[in-house]
């Protein structure tokens, strides 16, 4: 087969390439003016998008002095709060990816009874309002008994707790990692796991193997993107954890505190550091490759 291929390749190698002639030219399809028309506003809806969030963030750069900027690099409690938001968003991260390499593989190589569910309970997180999810685990930790029972018994406490950080972060941003995980793992060809397969490897040689290495740029920037949603989560953590400085403040939560008593200029300044730490977790998922690119 391989030696067929081979053949069939170096043929179409060596072929001369066709050349066009005036009669090729002449069945050519020329564009009418209405299609000149929907190209322009295509151009003039990309143009326009682009620039309306390009205006935004640099109204925002402007208003922004050095002092506000100063301050920012100064303050005690604005570095602890990113220090918060980095390695409670690791964290939740690295969680994510433990579930979602397996519930990603499974969900992409197997029928699974009731998939359908399981696929709605997955994008649940996704769609639904943020606020829900701290309310959801706030009810949960504090009214009924199972909740009480770990936090008093067991002795996990997460409500206003750090830890509650990333549990919140986690049933929010958990499903980007589990969608990207599965597609990555619908992009390798399944032949490949029947071959090594074939050849003797079990499977899990087969899985670590040919189809984790396959799949890997997918799966780190499915991790990529969940860090970014972590990152910059907001409303949950307010309802379930607080903001309390030193203890559960982070960067987004830093906003809405500085904001309220009059810091605007603070403010805008730890909202510029957050987009630009998103703009970077966009470019890296772009560079790692298509294959990592977030679909339903």
């Amino acid at each position: 087969m391989g030696r067929v291929l081979t053949v069939e390749l170096r043929q179409m190698c060596e072929r001369p390439p066709k050349t066009c002639g005036p009669k090729d030219l002449a069945n050519t399809p020329r564009r009418a003016p209405g299609d000149r028309l929907f190209l322009a506003l295509c151009a003039a809806a990309v143009v326009l998008f682009v620039m309306f969030i390009v205006t935004l963030i640099v109204a925002d750069a402007l208003y922004v002095d050095a002092r506000a900027v100063g301050e920012v690099l100064r303050s005690r409690p604005i570095r602890h709060a990113l220090w918060m938001s980095v390695w409670t968003s690791c964290t939740t991260t690295v969680i994510a990816l433990l579930f979602a390499v397996p519930m990603g593989y499974v969900l992409s190589r197997y029928r699974v009874f009731g998939r359908t569910f399981i696929d709605a309970v997955i994008d649940l997180p996704i769609v639904f309002p943020p606020l829900v999810a701290g309310l959801t685990l706030l009810v949960f930790f504090s009214q009924t008994a199972m909740g009480r029972w770990i936090q008093q018994d067991v002795g996990l406490e997460f409500v206003f707790q750090p830890k509650g950080i990333v549990l919140c972060q986690f049933l929010v941003a958990a499903s980007y990692a589990i969608r990207s995980a599965r597609t990555a793992f619908d992009d390798v060809d399944r032949r490949f796991e029947q071959v090594a397969l074939t050849l003797g490897c079990t499977q899990w040689q087969s899985f670590h193997r040919i189809t984790l290495p396959l799949a890997a740029n997918g799966i780190v920037a499915g991790g990529i993107l969940t860090w970014a949603r972590a990152f910059g989560l907001f409303g949950p953590l307010m309802i379930f954890v607080g903001s309390f400085r030193g203890r559960t403040e982070v960067l987004s939560t830093t906003v809405f505190l500085e904001q309220s008593v009059g810091n605007l200029e603070v403010a805008l300044a730890v909202a510029l550091l957050m987009i630009f730490i998103a703009l970077a977790a966009i470019l890296a998922i772009r560079l790692i490759g298509g294959r990592g690119q977030f679909r339903l």
